[in-house]
């Protein structure tokens, strides 16, 4: 019996699980918060609940490519001030999942995505300039990795819808592309790999889904290369428009969904 019989798609879903899976691997590499619209797409063709323990394999897949490509340009200090806060999102995104409906999931979601987004936009406007990636050394610093933190981490569990808010608060941060890429693919490889016993345990990963999952897995590869690709050819403010317009649309999609 074949993956698309078990899942009971047509040929037509399976191409567009295709195509988000190969957008999950460009998310990765060029526009962070593009898979917002890979999470659409799930959601839309397989059940909504099921849809994330499917994602988070081939998001985990799209971040090993990441890492292998921007490894060198990580900030680290970024990274371990974050991960407290975010392990307390997972937590709270687990228990969630536990007693919230699909249609509150995505509301919260959506809503949060927007909110930042707006925070961003005028956190940026105001300041008239990017403060330096070590600025989290700062008491403000730290108390916006804790909020963004626990936001990523619970948006990250309850809908793999983290990419978003963490993109926001790396751009508030103020770091250019390399940086950018670098700092979220291990933030990203790690938090995922954490969140796998949590979604098995909730029943979102079992053996039908990891079939699926490799079927789909070969899409991924071809995403991320283009990316790679697509991203030398984009300069630092064209990525920044299109990092903050992927999460607008990943928050307006959510709500209206």
């Amino acid at each position: 019996m074949n993956t698309m019989t078990l899942w009971h798609i047509s040929s037509w879903e399976f191409a567009a699980l295709a195509a988000a899976a190969l957008l999950v691997g460009f998310s990765k590499t060029a526009v962070s918060g593009a898979n917002t619209v890979s999470l659409a797409i799930f959601a839309a063709v397989l059940p909504a609940r099921a849809s994330t323990g499917v994602l988070l394999p081939l998001l985990i897949v799209g971040d090993v490519l990441a890492v292998l490509t921007y490894r060198r340009h990580a900030h680290w200090p970024t990274l371990w001030r974050l991960f407290p806060a975010v392990a307390a999102g997972v937590v709270l995104g687990t228990l969630f999942l536990v007693w919230a409906d699909d249609g509150a999931v995505r509301t919260s979601i959506g809503a949060i995505l927007l909110l930042m987004t707006g925070v961003t936009l005028w956190r940026r406007r105001a300041a008239g300039q990017d403060e330096e990636p070590d600025s989290v050394v700062t008491r403000t610093g730290r108390v916006k990795a804790r909020s963004y933190g626990v936001l990523g981490g619970f948006t990250t569990m309850v809908a793999n819808a983290g990419g978003p808010v963490m993109s926001m608060y790396l751009l508030s941060a103020g770091f250019r592309k390399l940086g950018f890429l670098g700092t979220s693919a291990f933030f990203f490889l790690i938090v995922n790999v954490s969140k796998v016993p949590f979604s098995v345990g909730l029943g979102l990963i079992d053996g039908r889904s990891l079939l699926l999952d490799a079927a789909l897995a070969a899409f991924v590869v071809p995403g991320a290369f283009i990316g790679k690709w697509a991203v030398n050819r984009i300069n630092q403010l064209l990525f920044e428009r299109l990092v903050i317009g992927a999460t607008i649309v990943g928050g307006v999609q959510l709500l209206l969904r």
